[in-house]
């Protein structure tokens, strides 16, 4: 079995794929036991056709294709579901974190006395203040409603063994996916294990999530009321 599967999901990310299958590229010549899983998440642009040219060049790279575009967290699980590796992996396709910080995380994972009861999970520095102080925020209201401390819940990369996925169930198909399995991780008793990573500006195309005020308002709603049914899930 493959040591490390990385998923990464991609909505409209044509231009940014070059780049970074070439830092993974880089990667993979360096850590020969590493796969890197594409996933075009119902992209309307031409990601899909980048992706299977550069998969055909490269044997560490595979690729899933999702017709419909039902989500960020709804490409990852499907990613993760055709994934290989021991340890699963995912991170953004919008270079904004560096693809390196996927070995920094699995590096880490490795050297701890129970690794398959560990969460790794990088932690944005770098960030605008606005997005600070909007994370901050949000960290502080889900750290009060779930009971346990969540900070930087967005954060990539995020890294665990393929058995937690066997201990949690029916994670959402929103943005929300990151908030779902960070708590889960916690709540199922995982150490979790967090290291700084830069944040960059985008190199092309727009983010996905909020990046204006009415986008940061449109995704703390949707966040807020995915919370709540999560509380009442897991009571």
């Amino acid at each position: 079995m493959t040591e490390l599967s990385v998923v990464v999901p991609c909505y409209n990310e044509e231009k940014n794929l070059p780049l970074i299958v070439e830092q993974f590229t880089d990667l993979a010549a360096e850590n020969v036991d590493i796969r890197v899983r594409l996933v075009d998440n119902g992209s309307t642009d031409n990601s899909a056709e980048v992706m299977a040219e550069l998969a055909e060049e490269r044997d560490f790279l595979s690729t899933t294709t999702v017709d419909q575009n039902r989500g960020y967290g709804y490409g990852i699980r499907r990613g993760l579901e055709e994934a290989e590796g021991e340890f699963l992996c995912w991170t953004h396709a919008d270079m904004q974190t560096d693809p390196a910080d996927t070995i920094r995380a699995y590096e880490l994972i490795q050297v701890q006395m129970d690794p398959k009861s560990c969460y790794v999970k990088g932690n944005r520095k770098g960030r605008p203040f606005v997005d600070r102080l909007f994370t901050k925020g949000m960290s502080l209201f889900e750290t009060i409603l779930m009971g346990t401390q969540l900070r930087d819940i967005n954060a990539q990369p995020n890294l665990f063994h393929r058995s937690f996925l066997t201990r949690i169930d029916d994670p959402p198909d929103g943005f929300s996916f990151d908030l779902y399995f960070y708590y889960m991780a916690k709540r199922l008793g995982y150490e979790i294990i967090r290291f700084d990573v830069d944040f960059s500006e985008r190199e092309y195309e727009e983010a996905k999530g909020g990046t204006t005020l009415r986008g940061k308002w449109k995704l703390t709603k949707r966040t807020l009321g995915y919370s709540l049914e999560l509380k009442r899930r897991t009571k």
